[in-house]
Parts: C-alpha cells; sequence; structure tokens
C-alpha cells in the first residue's frame, strides 16, 4: 500500500528528469546542427533587441498608424495559426483513417502546432506595444468583455490547443522512450480533441475579422472556410520539406509513404484555396460598390497609390505554379518538383493571408483616405526574431524526437524505479525491481 502512495509522486519525478534529459540532448549535435542553432539564436536576440527598442521608444516607431493599426505583425499571425491548425493533416491520416507510416512521423505535426502557435502569441505579445497588459485577455484573470469578444476567445483557442499538442507529445515520446505502447486512453481523446481544435482556431481568427463591421473587406461568409483552406496547404506544405532534411541530415528511417500522403492532400487543398480565392474575386468586383474599395486597392491600385499590388498578384502566381508543378509530379520521380511547390505555395499563402488579407482592410480608412502601410526595418528585425524562436523550438523538438526514436545514450540507462504500469496499466514494479 505504501509503495502504491508513493508511485504517482515516484512517475512524476521519472517523467521530470525525462524532460530534463530531453532538454540536455538539445545541445549534442554535429557542427551544422550548431551552426544552425546558432544562426537561429542571433536572429532571436536581434530581434529581440528591436522589440525592446520598440517598447522603450513606443509603436510610433513602427511604420503602422492611426489609419493602419494592424501591419505585418497581425499578417504573421494570421499565417501560422493556420500554420499551426494545418498540422493536424499529419494527425487525421495517422489516427483515423490508420496510416502506420504516418505514426511514425506525426510527432513533425505535433511540434509543428507547437511551434506555430509560440510564435502566434509572440505576434500578439509584440503587437500590444504595452506587453505588460498582456494580462488583461488572460480568462479568468484579466479584464476583458467575455464572452463576446472574439480575441479573449482566440487566446483561450490558441492557449488550448498549445497545451493539447504539449501534452500528446511529451506523452508519446515518454512511451516511445520507455518501450511501451501508448494506452488509447490517455491519448486518443486528446487527438480526437485536437482534430476539432485546430479547425476551431483558425475559425475563430477569421471570425475576428469577419466580426468587425466596419471594415467591410473583412465581411465575408467565405473567410472562415478560406482560412481552413490555406492552412491544410501551408501545413502539409512545410511537413514535406521538413521530412526530407530529417530523413537526410538524421540517422531517422522513413519511406516515401508519409510524402506521398501529404501530396495527395495538397493537390486538393490548393485547389480548393484557389476556388475560394476566385469566389470571392467574383464577389468583390462583380458587385462592384462602396465596399470593393478595398479589393480595387489591393488587386490595381487607387488614386495613384498600388503598394500592396506586386505582393497580391506575386501570391497568386506563386498558388497557381505551386498547384501545377505538385499536381504533374511524383514523389519518385520529381520529388525536386514538388519541392519547389511547396516553397512557393507556403510564400504565396504567406502574402494572400498576410499583407494581402490585413492591410486592404484599413485602406481606404472608414473616411475614404488611402495611407499605405510598408513595414520597416524595425518591424522586419522583430518578425525575423519571433520566427527565429519558432524554428529554434521545431528543430529542438526535432533533435528530442530523433533521439528518443533511435536510443540516443542519454535515453539508453533504465532508471532504478520502472513506471512502466503508468503507461500501459500492466507492469507493476516496487521500488527494488521485483514485480509485485
Amino acid at each position: 500500500m505504501d509503495a502504491t502512495h508513493h508511485r504517482p509522486t515516484r512517475s512524476a519525478r521519472n517523467y521530470l528528469r525525462f524532460l530534463a534529459h530531453c532538454v540536455a540532448v538539445t545541445f549534442d549535435g554535429g557542427v551544422a546542427y550548431f551552426a544552425w542553432m546558432g544562426v537561429l539564436f542571433t536572429v532571436m536576440l536581434i530581434g529581440l533587441d528591436a522589440f525592446v527598442t520598440q517598447t522603450l521608444g513606443g509603436m510610433g516607431q513602427t511604420a503602422m498608424s492611426d489609419h493602419v493599426s494592424w501591419g505585418i505583425y497581425i499578417a504573421n499571425l494570421t499565417y501560422l495559426v493556420g500554420l499551426a491548425a494545418g498540422g493536424v493533416m499529419m494527425v487525421i491520416p495517422a489516427y483515423l483513417y490508420r496510416d502506420h507510416e504516418m505514426h511514425k512521423v506525426v510527432l513533425a505535426g505535433e511540434f509543428l502546432a507547437v511551434a506555430s502557435i509560440v510564435m502566434s502569441l509572440g505576434f500578439v505579445v509584440v503587437d500590444l506595444g504595452r506587453p505588460d497588459r498582456f494580462w488583461h485577455i488572460i480568462p479568468g484573470l484579466g479584464r476583458f468583455n467575455w464572452p463576446m469578444s472574439m480575441l479573449t476567445w482566440d487566446v483561450i483557442v490558441l492557449s488550448g490547443y498549445l497545451l493539447i499538442n504539449l501534452h500528446l507529445c511529451g506523452y508519446l515520446l515518454y512511451t516511445r522512450h520507455l518501450g511501451v505502447p501508448p494506452r488509447p486512453v490517455v491519448y486518443v481523446p486528446f487527438v480526437l480533441v485536437s482534430i476539432v481544435w485546430a479547425i476551431s482556431i483558425h475559425t475563430v481568427t477569421a471570425f475576428l475579422y469577419a466580426g468587425l463591421g466596419g471594415r467591410p473587406f473583412w465581411n465575408t461568409a467565405v473567410l472562415a472556410p478560406r482560412f481552413i483552406a490555406s492552412a491544410f496547404v501551408t501545413g502539409p506544405a512545410f511537413i514535406v520539406l521538413t521530412l526530407q532534411v530529417v530523413r537526410r541530415y538524421t540517422v531517422f528511417e522513413m519511406g516515401d509513404g508519409p510524402l506521398r500522403t501529404l501530396t495527395s492532400i495538397l493537390r486538393i487543398t490548393l485547389l480548393l484555396n484557389l476556388f475560394l480565392l476566385l469566389s470571392e474575386l467574383f464577389t468583390e468586383f462583380y458587385t462592384g460598390g462602396h465596399h470593393s474599395l478595398g479589393a480595387q486597392y489591393l488587386y490595381f491600385g487607387a488614386e495613384g497609390k498600388h503598394a500592396l499590388v506586386p505582393w497580391i498578384w506575386t501570391a497568386i502566381a506563386f498558388n497557381l505554379i505551386a498547384t501545377l508543378l505538385i499536381h504533374v509530379s511524383t514523389v519518385g520521380q520529381h520529388l525536386w518538383r514538388i519541392n519547389v511547390g511547396c516553397v512557393l505555395a507556403l510564400a504565396g499563402v504567406w502574402i494572400e493571408k498576410g499583407m494581402g488579407l490585413i492591410v486592404p482592410g484599413f485602406v481606404p480608412s472608414t473616411l475614404g483616405e488611402i495611407v499605405e502601410y510598408v513595414p520597416n526595418a524595425l518591424e522586419y528585425r522583430v518578425m525575423f526574431g519571433i520566427w527565429a524562436l519558432g524554428l529554434l523550438i521545431y528543430t529542438m523538438g526535432a533533435r528530442v524526437a530523433v533521439a528518443v526514436y533511435h536510443g540516443h545514450e542519454r535515453f539508453a540507462a533504465r532508471w532504478q524505479f520502472d513506471d512502466r504500469e503508468m503507461v500501459d496499466g500492466r507492469v507493476e514494479r516496487s521500488e527494488e525491481g521485483g514485480t509485485q
């Protein structure tokens, strides 16, 4: 009875020790690994310096103004929420359709969700101007207009999705280390919830814009479906590229099956994304009227101002070329063309959902004034710093996953207390190691 009483405590202690080993593994690697991590850390420090400068000097140091109060920070937030939601495209084939090849690489999607959500919250913080006031939008602590505030809902769903994916990553890695199958009751409910939650995080983000009646450019019922479709483009595209890097530069063994599955998903979602864009363009330009001024400025310019025109047409070209490349290529013979298509899709959607969505919502203003916005160097430094932080987290997650799956020396030794009974509910051991 005494051993049973202390078992949860020991299990928690062993799990914490496992996490400590995971952190230690991220500091172990070759020259290329440390060079990559060094570059990311340097860029992150440059971004931190820019953020401190912005905080001390005020948001007036950015290119944003009273006319365009959301800029490249919120543009990245929108994109990254979709990237996080797109990671669920690894989960659905693995768990709902029992694709055993996807099971081996599903953590790539989970870690992508974690890194993307951390970056998303980072862009929320830097856009506040006063980061010390972030606590005002924390449920149960801050003061906000809830449940009517969509921003509060956005913080809730983002934080919840982060916690779900952290649990899945930690539990699946831990069971792999212990050499026992994970208990379905412990992780399957979270998998199912994560699928619904992934859709909800981007839906709430879309509602955040569509619910602003004074911004007609965003007042469209198709905005949420467009967000979901583009999310299911960026997530698989990013993971296709990531899996190839992991396969080439680590000892992780993986066949072409996951790449074929993700490419098949891209063939559908790229077409769906283009179809929804075409539907939006038809509504904007066929009906015309005052509410189409934002779209007019975005695609063709207005009153001699056309700063965003090159951006959006580049995005459309990238998405069209990506769709063509991925549809005419196969993983076995034309993988390089698929890679080019994935890079173009990632860039095209970033422009379309970032600068091509946020800025035209403010230009022209509610008074009909056209005040253009172009990000300045300070904003770019902050942006790249946050992206470096996210890529650092993602790289560390991949490093730990590879180490656990291939029995890195830090995970080779068993602990005195083997807490496998916590994992599969079948093996129970006393503190001395004997079977009870």
